[in-house]
């Protein structure tokens, strides 16, 4: 699953605290979609999150959990996604959770279905740069250098740029893939339909779409076909 992983193109982020409708969720997993991944910045609880993976699974579609709070862990994802936000103010956030993790789970954590993110937030303004104070107002140059933190000394696999709610600046994103070597380059934020899709793929490996699914999914679900042309 780590090496299907660096070929997906294009994933839907569900968010376990959001309603959606059966007939919207099968439109979702039946979207040619490479992936769903789970998760969300509040209102995560290890009921919802499980009633969501079930629900998921009804379909033949990879599903993975990016896990932001300890409690709702929930066993029976194929990947677990592991943020650790390179540009946040409390350490916490780069390892203070990790090893707590560790220290309560160690002896049921499926280590081989783990992926490091090294997260890079970008929109102060969204609740993910907010819960984790992250300086978010960065420049390019600044964007580039923790991303080549990322890749070159902690030789992380993922580089995850979140804009989280608006759509974000394209030349910084083309700027922080060229200097990229190892890692894929994860981008999210503001991809609402064919074109943003298009734009955001042309400069990053996986886009990850998330609250069109809310706002407009009929819109939304043109974001895969975009991307698979592309």
């Amino acid at each position: 699953m780590k090496q299907m992983m660096q070929s997906w193109q294009h994933v839907f982020k569900l968010d376990p605290d959001r309603e959606l409708s059966d007939e919207a969720l099968q439109a979702i997993c039946m979207s040619h979609t490479d992936a769903i991944m789970v998760g969300g910045s509040s209102g995560v609880t290890y009921e919802n999150t499980d009633q969501l993976l079930s629900r998921v699974r009804q379909f033949d579609v990879p599903c993975v959990l990016e896990i932001s709070d300890l409690e709702a862990v929930v066993p029976g994802f194929d990947l677990y996604m592991i943020p650790m936000v390179l540009n946040t103010q409390q350490t916490n956030w780069i390892i203070g959770h990790h090893v707590q993790a560790v220290e309560q789970y160690g002896y049921l954590i499926p280590w081989d279905k783990l992926i490091v993110e090294g997260y890079i937030i970008l929109n102060p303004d969204c609740t993910a740069a907010k819960v984790t104070q992250a300086v978010a107002s960065l420049t390019t140059f600044e964007a580039a250098a923790y991303a080549q933190v990322a890749d070159k000394m902690l030789q992380l696999p993922i580089v995850y740029l979140e804009y989280s709610g608006t759509f974000g600046d394209m030349e910084l994103v083309s700027d922080v893939r060229r200097k990229l070597d190892g890692p894929r380059l994860f981008y999210g934020g503001g991809i609402i339909d064919a074109d943003t899709a298009r734009l955001a793929a042309d400069v990053c490996d996986t886009i990850v779409v998330g609250n069109a699914i809310y706002n407009n999914l009929e819109q939304a679900l043109t974001t895969v076909s975009a991307v698979k042309r592309s």
